[in-house]
Order: C-alpha cells, then structure tokens, then sequence
C-alpha cells in the first residue's frame, strides 16, 4: 500500500501569474486557481489496489477454521444425531417434627437424628453413584438402550462394550440433578432414546431414593436405640454403686439412718436440759422454804450436777470420735452419708431419665423419621428435547471465531513485525 501511494503524482497548487510589466503581484491582486485547476487538485485520479496473499490467507482461514466446522457440526446435529426425550421429577426429605430422645439427657438431638439437608446432600452424592448404576442396568439394562445408536451416532451413544467406569461417566451425562441446598429440593432430568423409557429411569431412580432413605431410617433407628440402651445401662449401674456404698457405710457405722440417729441425739439432749430446768425450779423453791442444811436441798444439787455432766456428754459426742467407729468422729460421718445420700438421688434422677429417654426412643424407632416428598412424578415428554442443535451449532461457531480471530491477530502481529 505503501509502494502504491509513492507512485501517485504529486499535485502542486498552480502559481500565481505574473503581472503585466514584469511588477511583482501583490497578495490581493491574485483571484486564485481557476475552477479546473481546484478540481483536478481535489480529485486526483484513483488508481486501483490489488488483493495481497495476506488478504487471501486471512479468507481460507477463516473458511477452514470457521465455517467448515460449523458446517461439519451442524450436518451431524441435524442429519446424524438420534432425538433425546427427557423426563423430570422433583422430590425432597422431609423429617418427622418432635424432639429427639435425647433431649431429655442436654438436647443432643443432633447426634441421634441429624438434619433432613445433610441427608439431601447423602442422596445427591447417591444419584451419580455407581452403584445406582448398576441397580438401574440390572434392571432395565442401560448398556444396550444407551448403545442402541452408536453405529450411526457415535457422539451421543454408549460404546456397545463400554466398561463399568464408561457407564457411570455417560450416567452423568444423561442424568442431570439440580439441588438447592438452602431448600433441600432436589429437581433431576433423564435423558433416553424413548419417552417412555425415561419415565421409567425417572421412577426407578425414585424408588431407589426411597430405599436409600429407608436404609437410613433403619440406621438412624438402630443408632438410636444403642445410645439409648448404653446410657440406660449406665444409669442402672451408677445407681447400683451408690446404693452398694450408701449399704457398705450402714454397715460399717451401724446406723441405719444417721438422720434418724441424729434426732434421737437431740431428743435425748432436749429431754436431759428439761429436766435442768425442772431441777433448777425445785432447788429454788427448796431454798426458799427450808433450811441451807435440809438434805433434800444437798439432793437437789446433786441432781443439778449429775444433768448438767450428762448434757456436756452428748454435746461432745458431736465433735469426738464416736463409740460404734474407730477413729473417725461424727460430724466427718453425717459428711460422708449426705455425699452419699446426693449420690444415690442423683443417680436415681439419672436413671429415671434415661428411662423415658429409652422408652422414647423405642416408640420413635416404630415410626418413620425421614421420608421422600415427591412433589413432581416423573413425567412423561411427548417433544424430543435434546440435543439442544440450534445452542450447540451457535457455541461451536462462537468457540471458532474466537479462534479464529485470535490466530488472525496473532498472525498479522508477528507479520508486521517482520
């Protein structure tokens, strides 16, 4: 382009004609180029460009890289693709309301039952399992209906001797689950060469849902009831070692009941200071009406004194070590027997819980915790839906533009730089 602007003649403006008499001109006096002179200047001649190998390399490319293979493409997806026809389902895990057995013992539900959304996410694993895979080709085998077309559409066909792992990849294909974990719904789509063959998948896949669940009801209950029975199994035992050494301190103190002991301590103690005070009465009503000498006076005081050394007796008792047990004192006794009295009672609290808990979680292990809300059925599609051939000829023309147009850039940059 360059060389061809180099040969263009180059148009200078027309000088300014002279005056007569050979005066120079002045800047006024001159009108400027006449009419044809301004047009031959403006519109010079137009000399034709030719077509580089550069322009030309550009157009096969983008014959060989663009259009062929969207031709290609869609030659297959309209004239050698098999029609698809999808069937649809929705469904959900919904959990039986009512708390727990467990909560009776710190709300530990959790542990026992858990929660309906981390069982959604069990059954969205589960669907793109392999071993779903192989329950669904047992039973309605999926080798041969998949591979029915592979002769004439290898592309979207099973291979007729594909292996297991082929199997489960192509299931992921044709199977498409959409799920919400916000929600717990789970919407899936089964693609198949019939309709009413995907219907079936569709149903059979919800079956196997269903049973899934039931497997984890039948866990959940088993569960359940272990815990149960472990921690009633425990409460007996605690409550069985307290009241063993609640007995082992009744036999080794002999006493029955220290509280009992206690009042019958303080009994005596209450009956030996009225007596004091009813001595006490009858030695001043003596000394005021007899003699200092009168022995019944002297008798009196005796009787004071024996009363008060018998009340000073049983208070000590409380605080010194006691007849029936060899160094050890009393009050270290009525200790020792109320730690093992709140032993035994919190033992027997325990044990009465784990009782309903256990009784609870029986009459919960009756019922069915966790059950599938179908709230779609598998439908049944009368328009083959797929493949998509309009979406996937325009993403292949997009995908080879891009590359075309990038390789055109990439081409003309290095070309320049040359």
């Amino acid at each position: 382009m360059s060389a061809v602007l180099s040969e263009r003649p180059q148009r200078q403006l027309p000088a300014r004609p002279a005056p007569e008499g050979g005066k120079p001109a002045r800047l006024r006096d001159w009108t400027g180029p006449t009419p044809q002179q301004a047009a031959a200047y403006i519109a010079p001649p137009v000399i034709p460009v030719r077509t580089s190998h550069g322009n030309r390399a550009l157009m096969w490319s983008f014959l060989l890289v663009v259009l062929l293979p969207c031709l290609l493409a869609g030659a297959y997806l309209f004239l050698v693709a098999e029609d698809r026809y999808a069937s649809q389902a929705g469904f959900t895990i919904r959990q039986e309301e009512g708390g727990a057995a467990s909560d009776l013992l710190g709300g530990m539900s959790q542990l026992l039952g858990g929660s309906s959304g981390g069982h959604a996410d069990l059954l969205f694993e589960y669907l793109r399992s392999q071993d779903l895979v192989l329950r669904l080709d047992a039973r309605f085998g999926l080798r041969a209906h998949y591979a029915l077309h592979h002769a004439r559409d290898p592309l979207f066909s099973l291979p007729p001797e594909g292996t297991v792992d082929q199997l489960t990849r192509y299931w992921s294909q044709v199977l498409r689950v959409a799920f919400d974990r916000n929600t717990g719904l789970l919407l899936l789509e089964i693609r198949a060469n019939d309709p009413e063959f995907a219907r079936m998948l569709a149903q059979a896949v919800v079956e196997e849902s269903e049973r899934m669940i039931n497997q984890l009801n039948a866990q959940a209950r088993r569960d359940r009831m272990q815990m149960a029975s472990a921690d009633l199994g425990l409460a007996e035992a605690r409550l069985r070692a307290a009241r063993e050494a609640l007995a082992v301190f009744r036999a080794s103190t002999q006493m029955v009941d220290p509280d009992a002991d206690i009042q019958g301590r303080m009994g005596v103690l209450n009956n030996l200071q009225q007596q004091l005070a009813q001595g006490l009465v009858e030695h001043d009503l003596l000394a005021m009406i007899t003699d200092p000498s009168d022995p019944r006076l002297r008798q009196a005081q005796r009787r004071i004194e024996v009363v008060r050394a018998r009340i000073t007796e049983e208070r000590q008792t409380f605080a010194q070590e006691d007849a029936t047990v060899a160094e050890t004192d009393y009050p270290r006794l009525i200790a020792r027997y109320e730690s093992l009295r709140a032993d035994q009672e919190m033992a027997e609290q325990g044990y009465a819980a784990a009782i309903r808990a256990h009784d609870m979680a029986r009459s919960q292990a009756e019922r069915q915790s966790l059950y599938l809300a179908l709230f779609i059925p598998p439908t049944l599609s009368e328009e083959p839906g797929h493949p998509r051939r309009a979406l996937l000829l325009g993403l292949t023309a997009l995908f080879a533009v891009l590359i075309w147009a990038f390789g055109a850039l990439a081409w003309q940059s290095l070309r320049d730089r040359n």
